[in-house]
Protein backbone atom coordinates (compact mmCIF):
# COMPACT_ATOMS: atom_id res chain seq x y z
CA UNK A 1 0.00 0.00 0.00
CA UNK A 2 1.12 3.74 -1.01
CA UNK A 3 2.69 5.58 1.93
CA UNK A 4 2.52 9.59 2.10
CA UNK A 5 5.91 9.24 3.47
CA UNK A 6 7.38 7.29 0.08
CA UNK A 7 7.91 10.58 -1.63
CA UNK A 8 9.37 12.98 0.71
CA UNK A 9 8.29 16.63 -0.69
CA UNK A 10 11.10 19.72 -0.94
CA UNK A 11 11.22 22.77 -2.64
CA UNK A 12 11.55 22.91 -6.10
CA UNK A 13 15.07 23.83 -6.16
CA UNK A 14 15.38 21.15 -3.97
CA UNK A 15 15.38 22.98 -0.69
CA UNK A 16 14.73 22.94 2.97
CA UNK A 17 12.85 25.14 5.60
CA UNK A 18 13.97 28.56 4.73
CA UNK A 19 14.50 31.41 7.86
CA UNK A 20 13.88 34.05 5.29
CA UNK A 21 10.58 35.18 5.83
CA UNK A 22 9.87 37.16 8.47
CA UNK A 23 6.34 36.70 10.16
CA UNK A 24 4.15 39.33 11.40
CA UNK A 25 2.16 39.13 15.15
CA UNK A 26 -0.79 36.89 13.46
CA UNK A 27 -0.25 33.99 10.95
CA UNK A 28 -3.61 32.22 10.22
CA UNK A 29 -3.99 29.51 7.66
CA UNK A 30 -7.77 28.88 5.82
CA UNK A 31 -9.44 26.05 4.59
CA UNK A 32 -11.77 25.64 2.26
CA UNK A 33 -14.27 23.20 1.36
CA UNK A 34 -13.52 20.18 -1.23
CA UNK A 35 -14.05 17.09 0.17
CA UNK A 36 -11.40 14.54 -1.04
CA UNK A 37 -9.24 17.69 -2.48
CA UNK A 38 -9.04 18.48 1.18
CA UNK A 39 -5.31 16.00 1.04
CA UNK A 40 -4.09 18.95 -0.94
CA UNK A 41 -4.33 21.23 2.07
CA UNK A 42 -2.88 18.55 4.43
CA UNK A 43 0.11 18.77 1.83
CA UNK A 44 0.37 22.37 2.57
CA UNK A 45 0.19 22.36 6.20
CA UNK A 46 3.15 19.49 5.94
CA UNK A 47 4.86 21.95 4.19
CA UNK A 48 4.34 24.99 6.72
CA UNK A 49 5.05 22.31 9.76
CA UNK A 50 8.54 21.58 7.77
CA UNK A 51 9.30 25.59 7.39
CA UNK A 52 8.69 25.83 11.10
CA UNK A 53 6.06 28.59 10.35
CA UNK A 54 3.99 28.66 13.73
CA UNK A 55 0.11 29.51 13.28
CA UNK A 56 -2.14 31.52 15.61
CA UNK A 57 -5.00 30.81 14.03
CA UNK A 58 -6.88 28.38 11.71
CA UNK A 59 -10.18 28.75 10.18
CA UNK A 60 -12.12 26.15 7.84
CA UNK A 61 -15.31 25.23 6.23
CA UNK A 62 -16.34 21.71 5.39
CA UNK A 63 -13.48 19.45 4.70
CA UNK A 64 -10.79 22.29 6.05
CA UNK A 65 -12.50 22.33 9.10
CA UNK A 66 -11.98 19.04 9.44
CA UNK A 67 -8.37 19.12 8.73
CA UNK A 68 -8.83 22.67 11.24
CA UNK A 69 -9.60 20.35 14.20
CA UNK A 70 -6.78 17.34 13.26
CA UNK A 71 -4.14 20.13 13.34
CA UNK A 72 -5.14 22.09 16.25
CA UNK A 73 -6.20 19.08 18.21
CA UNK A 74 -3.14 17.87 18.65
CA UNK A 75 0.59 18.84 19.61
CA UNK A 76 2.73 19.89 16.84
CA UNK A 77 4.86 16.66 17.08
CA UNK A 78 1.51 14.64 16.12
CA UNK A 79 -0.30 16.77 14.00
CA UNK A 80 1.42 15.52 10.78
CA UNK A 81 0.97 11.95 11.81
CA UNK A 82 -2.87 12.52 12.54
CA UNK A 83 -3.46 14.12 9.31
CA UNK A 84 -1.91 11.46 7.63
CA UNK A 85 -3.82 8.52 9.84
CA UNK A 86 -7.09 10.43 8.41
CA UNK A 87 -6.18 10.59 4.94
CA UNK A 88 -4.73 6.72 4.75
CA UNK A 89 -7.77 5.49 6.45
CA UNK A 90 -10.82 7.07 3.84
CA UNK A 91 -8.40 6.93 0.63
CA UNK A 92 -8.18 2.64 1.85
CA UNK A 93 -11.69 2.05 0.79
CA UNK A 94 -10.58 0.59 -2.67
CA UNK A 95 -7.18 -1.06 -4.06
CA UNK A 96 -4.08 1.29 -4.43
CA UNK A 97 -3.02 1.64 -8.07
CA UNK A 98 -0.34 2.49 -9.75
CA UNK A 99 -1.02 3.94 -13.61
CA UNK A 100 0.63 5.21 -16.43
CA UNK A 101 0.44 9.08 -17.11
CA UNK A 102 -1.98 8.59 -19.85
CA UNK A 103 -4.88 11.04 -19.33
CA UNK A 104 -8.04 8.66 -20.84
CA UNK A 105 -6.70 5.59 -18.56
CA UNK A 106 -6.59 8.12 -15.42
CA UNK A 107 -9.95 9.82 -16.39
CA UNK A 108 -11.49 6.09 -16.29
CA UNK A 109 -9.70 5.13 -12.56
CA UNK A 110 -10.83 8.43 -11.20
CA UNK A 111 -14.61 8.06 -12.70
CA UNK A 112 -14.70 4.26 -10.94
CA UNK A 113 -13.16 5.16 -8.04
CA UNK A 114 -15.46 7.85 -7.68
CA UNK A 115 -18.36 5.91 -8.63
CA UNK A 116 -17.20 3.37 -5.73
CA UNK A 117 -17.59 5.96 -3.36
CA UNK A 118 -21.16 6.69 -4.38
CA UNK A 119 -21.79 3.26 -4.19
CA UNK A 120 -20.48 2.07 -0.89
CA UNK A 121 -19.36 5.45 1.04
CA UNK A 122 -15.94 6.54 2.49
CA UNK A 123 -14.01 4.26 5.24
CA UNK A 124 -14.26 6.83 8.33
CA UNK A 125 -16.38 9.17 7.12
CA UNK A 126 -19.39 7.81 5.93
CA UNK A 127 -21.53 5.70 4.63
CA UNK A 128 -24.95 4.49 2.68
CA UNK A 129 -28.27 4.55 4.21
CA UNK A 130 -29.68 1.55 2.96
CA UNK A 131 -33.04 2.70 2.79
CA UNK A 132 -34.40 4.70 -0.13
CA UNK A 133 -34.87 8.35 1.08
CA UNK A 134 -38.70 7.80 -0.21
CA UNK A 135 -39.53 4.84 2.05
CA UNK A 136 -37.91 6.41 5.37
CA UNK A 137 -39.81 7.72 7.75
CA UNK A 138 -40.36 11.88 7.12
CA UNK A 139 -37.56 13.93 9.28
CA UNK A 140 -35.67 11.03 9.76
CA UNK A 141 -31.83 11.58 8.26
CA UNK A 142 -32.67 8.51 5.87
CA UNK A 143 -35.40 10.75 4.51
CA UNK A 144 -33.17 13.53 3.78
CA UNK A 145 -29.68 12.24 3.09
CA UNK A 146 -27.97 9.45 1.25
CA UNK A 147 -25.00 8.72 3.64
CA UNK A 148 -24.79 8.89 7.52
CA UNK A 149 -21.96 10.63 8.81
CA UNK A 150 -21.49 8.83 12.23
CA UNK A 151 -18.76 7.31 11.11
CA UNK A 152 -17.11 10.41 11.20
CA UNK A 153 -17.62 11.29 14.54
CA UNK A 154 -15.97 8.49 16.05
CA UNK A 155 -13.12 9.46 13.85
CA UNK A 156 -12.34 12.86 15.17
CA UNK A 157 -13.12 11.73 18.74
CA UNK A 158 -10.33 9.21 18.29
CA UNK A 159 -7.90 11.62 16.09
CA UNK A 160 -8.56 14.92 17.97
CA UNK A 161 -7.70 16.07 21.56
CA UNK A 162 -10.72 18.81 21.95
CA UNK A 163 -9.58 20.32 25.10
CA UNK A 164 -6.22 21.09 23.44
CA UNK A 165 -8.17 22.22 20.90
CA UNK A 166 -10.08 24.70 22.43
CA UNK A 167 -7.60 25.76 25.16
CA UNK A 168 -4.27 25.40 23.53
CA UNK A 169 -2.81 28.37 21.45
CA UNK A 170 -4.30 28.02 18.54
CA UNK A 171 -8.17 29.87 17.70
CA UNK A 172 -9.69 27.91 15.68
CA UNK A 173 -12.95 29.04 14.03
CA UNK A 174 -15.52 26.80 11.69
CA UNK A 175 -18.50 27.92 9.65
CA UNK A 176 -21.80 26.08 8.88
CA UNK A 177 -25.20 27.47 8.15
CA UNK A 178 -28.32 27.71 10.50
CA UNK A 179 -31.12 25.75 8.20
CA UNK A 180 -33.71 27.11 9.70
CA UNK A 181 -32.81 30.96 9.19
CA UNK A 182 -30.16 30.36 6.26
CA UNK A 183 -27.62 32.65 8.22
CA UNK A 184 -23.70 31.70 8.36
CA UNK A 185 -22.67 30.77 11.68
CA UNK A 186 -19.37 30.53 12.95
CA UNK A 187 -18.12 28.29 15.82
CA UNK A 188 -15.06 29.70 17.60
CA UNK A 189 -13.30 29.03 20.08
CA UNK A 190 -11.89 32.86 20.47
CA UNK A 191 -14.53 34.81 19.52
CA UNK A 192 -15.00 38.04 21.80
CA UNK A 193 -18.49 38.16 21.59
CA UNK A 194 -19.55 34.63 21.81
CA UNK A 195 -16.86 31.75 22.32
CA UNK A 196 -18.16 28.23 21.42
CA UNK A 197 -16.45 24.69 22.96
CA UNK A 198 -15.86 22.95 19.83
CA UNK A 199 -16.46 19.16 19.20
CA UNK A 200 -17.05 16.63 17.01
CA UNK A 201 -20.83 18.16 16.19
CA UNK A 202 -19.62 21.43 14.98
CA UNK A 203 -16.71 19.94 13.00
CA UNK A 204 -19.35 17.54 11.11
CA UNK A 205 -22.15 20.28 10.80
CA UNK A 206 -19.67 22.77 8.87
CA UNK A 207 -19.26 19.62 6.29
CA UNK A 208 -22.91 18.60 6.01
CA UNK A 209 -23.34 19.13 2.68
CA UNK A 210 -26.71 18.15 1.18
CA UNK A 211 -28.23 15.71 0.12
CA UNK A 212 -25.67 13.79 0.81
CA UNK A 213 -24.73 14.09 4.48
CA UNK A 214 -27.82 14.54 6.87
CA UNK A 215 -27.85 18.25 9.10
CA UNK A 216 -26.25 18.29 12.65
CA UNK A 217 -27.86 19.75 15.48
CA UNK A 218 -26.54 22.03 17.93
CA UNK A 219 -28.21 22.92 20.90
CA UNK A 220 -31.58 22.99 19.25
CA UNK A 221 -30.31 24.26 15.57
CA UNK A 222 -29.53 22.33 12.41
CA UNK A 223 -26.80 23.33 10.44
CA UNK A 224 -25.96 22.49 6.56
CA UNK A 225 -22.26 22.87 5.02
CA UNK A 226 -20.66 26.57 5.24
CA UNK A 227 -19.73 26.08 1.77
CA UNK A 228 -23.46 26.93 0.57
CA UNK A 229 -22.80 30.06 2.19
CA UNK A 230 -19.24 31.34 1.30
CA UNK A 231 -16.30 28.23 0.78
CA UNK A 232 -13.82 30.72 2.58
CA UNK A 233 -13.42 32.30 5.94
CA UNK A 234 -11.56 35.09 4.65
CA UNK A 235 -14.09 37.55 5.87
CA UNK A 236 -14.99 36.36 9.42
CA UNK A 237 -10.99 36.51 10.11
CA UNK A 238 -10.38 39.97 8.65
CA UNK A 239 -13.86 41.43 10.29
CA UNK A 240 -12.35 39.90 13.85
CA UNK A 241 -8.51 40.50 13.31
CA UNK A 242 -7.75 42.69 16.05
CA UNK A 243 -4.58 43.93 16.36
CA UNK A 244 -1.08 43.36 14.61
CA UNK A 245 -0.50 42.43 10.81
CA UNK A 246 -1.49 39.42 9.85
CA UNK A 247 -0.29 36.63 7.33
CA UNK A 248 -2.67 34.01 5.69
CA UNK A 249 -2.36 31.10 4.12
CA UNK A 250 -5.54 30.79 2.05
CA UNK A 251 -5.98 27.28 0.20
CA UNK A 252 -8.58 27.65 -2.82
CA UNK A 253 -9.11 23.79 -4.15
CA UNK A 254 -11.56 25.10 -7.16
CA UNK A 255 -9.35 27.53 -9.16
CA UNK A 256 -10.94 30.17 -10.74
CA UNK A 257 -8.37 30.00 -14.23
CA UNK A 258 -9.16 27.21 -16.39
CA UNK A 259 -9.06 25.92 -20.05
CA UNK A 260 -12.40 26.09 -22.37
CA UNK A 261 -14.06 22.41 -22.02
CA UNK A 262 -14.35 20.15 -24.94
CA UNK A 263 -15.94 17.20 -23.62
CA UNK A 264 -18.93 16.82 -21.24
CA UNK A 265 -16.61 15.71 -18.24
CA UNK A 266 -14.68 18.36 -18.60
CA UNK A 267 -17.69 20.78 -18.65
CA UNK A 268 -18.52 18.90 -14.97
CA UNK A 269 -15.50 19.87 -13.32
CA UNK A 270 -14.90 23.56 -15.07
CA UNK A 271 -18.72 24.56 -13.94
CA UNK A 272 -17.90 23.70 -10.52
CA UNK A 273 -14.66 25.36 -10.33
CA UNK A 274 -16.33 28.18 -11.55
CA UNK A 275 -19.10 28.09 -8.71
CA UNK A 276 -17.36 27.83 -5.62
CA UNK A 277 -14.25 29.88 -6.96
CA UNK A 278 -16.25 32.91 -7.64
CA UNK A 279 -17.44 33.19 -4.11
CA UNK A 280 -14.03 32.76 -2.86
CA UNK A 281 -12.34 35.50 -5.24
CA UNK A 282 -15.66 37.77 -4.51
CA UNK A 283 -14.85 38.03 -1.02
CA UNK A 284 -11.10 37.82 -1.71
CA UNK A 285 -11.30 40.78 -4.38
CA UNK A 286 -13.92 42.77 -1.59
CA UNK A 287 -12.43 42.80 1.45
CA UNK A 288 -8.80 43.43 0.02
CA UNK A 289 -10.01 46.29 -2.36
CA UNK A 290 -11.76 47.85 1.22
CA UNK A 291 -8.41 47.46 3.32
CA UNK A 292 -6.82 49.36 0.29
CA UNK A 293 -9.40 52.20 0.10
CA UNK A 294 -9.12 52.31 3.79
CA UNK A 295 -5.06 52.50 3.87
CA UNK A 296 -5.45 55.64 1.33
CA UNK A 297 -7.90 57.35 3.76
CA UNK A 298 -5.31 56.72 6.14
CA UNK A 299 -2.94 58.24 4.17
CA UNK A 300 -4.88 61.33 3.36
CA UNK A 301 -5.55 61.62 6.70
CA UNK A 302 -2.28 62.18 7.53
CA UNK A 303 -1.34 64.75 5.34
CA UNK A 304 -4.11 66.93 6.79
CA UNK A 305 -3.10 69.92 8.68
CA UNK A 306 -2.99 69.08 12.45
CA UNK A 307 -5.85 71.76 13.58
CA UNK A 308 -7.81 69.60 10.74
CA UNK A 309 -6.78 66.10 12.25
CA UNK A 310 -7.89 67.03 15.59
CA UNK A 311 -11.93 67.60 14.34
CA UNK A 312 -14.23 65.38 16.06
CA UNK A 313 -15.21 63.88 12.76
CA UNK A 314 -11.59 63.59 11.35
CA UNK A 315 -11.13 61.51 14.45
CA UNK A 316 -13.58 59.54 13.73
CA UNK A 317 -13.05 58.85 10.69
CA UNK A 318 -9.45 57.89 11.30
CA UNK A 319 -10.83 55.01 14.32
CA UNK A 320 -12.99 53.42 11.33
CA UNK A 321 -10.35 53.13 9.16
CA UNK A 322 -7.89 52.13 11.66
CA UNK A 323 -6.72 48.66 10.53
CA UNK A 324 -3.59 46.19 10.50
CA UNK A 325 -1.88 45.26 7.09
CA UNK A 326 -2.77 42.07 6.06
CA UNK A 327 -1.00 39.72 3.26
CA UNK A 328 -2.66 36.92 1.79
CA UNK A 329 -0.81 34.43 -0.09
CA UNK A 330 -3.54 32.22 -1.93
CA UNK A 331 -2.37 28.47 -2.68
CA UNK A 332 -4.83 27.33 -5.28
CA UNK A 333 -5.04 23.49 -6.08
CA UNK A 334 -4.31 23.07 -10.20
CA UNK A 335 -6.98 20.26 -11.58
CA UNK A 336 -5.48 17.80 -13.30
CA UNK A 337 -6.26 17.72 -17.30
CA UNK A 338 -7.87 13.95 -16.13
CA UNK A 339 -9.88 15.30 -13.23
CA UNK A 340 -13.56 15.54 -13.52
CA UNK A 341 -16.21 17.13 -11.73
CA UNK A 342 -16.25 14.02 -9.28
CA UNK A 343 -12.40 15.33 -8.06
CA UNK A 344 -14.27 16.21 -4.68
CA UNK A 345 -15.46 12.95 -3.99
CA UNK A 346 -12.81 10.61 -5.20
CA UNK A 347 -11.15 9.09 -2.77
CA UNK A 348 -8.76 6.76 -4.00
CA UNK A 349 -5.14 6.23 -2.61
CA UNK A 350 -3.22 7.64 -5.75
CA UNK A 351 -5.22 10.52 -6.06
CA UNK A 352 -4.99 11.33 -2.50
CA UNK A 353 -0.60 11.47 -2.83
CA UNK A 354 -1.01 13.24 -5.94
CA UNK A 355 -2.95 16.12 -4.16
CA UNK A 356 -0.92 16.08 -1.02
CA UNK A 357 2.31 16.13 -2.78
CA UNK A 358 1.03 19.27 -5.29
CA UNK A 359 0.21 21.06 -1.96
CA UNK A 360 3.56 20.27 -0.01
CA UNK A 361 5.34 21.78 -3.35
CA UNK A 362 2.83 24.42 -3.44
CA UNK A 363 3.92 25.68 0.02
CA UNK A 364 7.08 25.59 -0.65
CA UNK A 365 7.71 27.86 -4.50
CA UNK A 366 5.81 30.19 -2.22
CA UNK A 367 8.52 30.59 0.47
CA UNK A 368 11.36 29.93 -2.35
CA UNK A 369 9.92 33.02 -4.46
CA UNK A 370 8.66 34.80 -1.71
CA UNK A 371 10.72 37.75 -1.69
CA UNK A 372 8.01 40.02 -3.04
CA UNK A 373 6.26 39.02 -0.04
CA UNK A 374 8.37 39.78 2.42
CA UNK A 375 8.89 43.05 1.78
CA UNK A 376 5.68 43.82 2.33
CA UNK A 377 5.37 41.83 5.59
CA UNK A 378 8.77 44.13 6.90
CA UNK A 379 6.82 47.52 5.13
CA UNK A 380 3.71 46.61 6.61
CA UNK A 381 1.50 46.52 3.21
CA UNK A 382 -1.67 45.32 2.38
CA UNK A 383 -1.91 42.63 -0.98
CA UNK A 384 -2.90 39.36 -1.92
CA UNK A 385 -0.26 36.91 -4.00
CA UNK A 386 -0.47 33.69 -6.23
CA UNK A 387 2.48 32.03 -6.16
CA UNK A 388 1.87 28.31 -6.75
CA UNK A 389 2.84 25.83 -9.08
CA UNK A 390 0.50 24.73 -10.95
CA UNK A 391 -0.94 20.81 -12.54
CA UNK A 392 1.99 21.25 -15.19
CA UNK A 393 4.60 22.03 -12.79
CA UNK A 394 4.93 25.46 -13.62
CA UNK A 395 4.90 28.18 -11.72
CA UNK A 396 2.57 31.60 -11.88
CA UNK A 397 4.37 33.73 -9.31
CA UNK A 398 1.98 37.23 -8.95
CA UNK A 399 4.29 39.56 -7.87
CA UNK A 400 2.05 42.62 -8.12
CA UNK A 401 -0.06 42.26 -5.39
CA UNK A 402 -3.14 41.45 -7.28
CA UNK A 403 -5.78 38.66 -5.77
CA UNK A 404 -6.56 36.24 -8.59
Amino acid sequence: MADIEAEPQRGPSGSGPRDGLPLPDQVVLLLQGGGALGSYQAGVFEAINDHAIPLTCIAGISIGAVNAALIAGNPPEKRIEALRTFWEMVSGGMPAFILPDENRLREGAHLAAAATVASFGVPGFFVPHWTMPNWAPAGSEAAISYYDSAPLAKTLNELVDWDLLNDGPMRVAVGAVDIETGNFQYFDTRSAINPTRIDARHIMASGALPPGLPPVEIDGRHYWDGGLVSNTPLGYILDTQGEGDTLIFQIDLFPARGKLPRRMTDVWSREKDIRFSSRTRSVTDQYLRLRKDHEAMRTLIDRLPSDMRDEPEIKALRERVAESAVNVVQLVYRTRAWETGAKDFEFSRSTMLDHWHQGNEALCRTIDEGDILARNIADGKTAAFDVAVDANGNGNGNGNGAAE
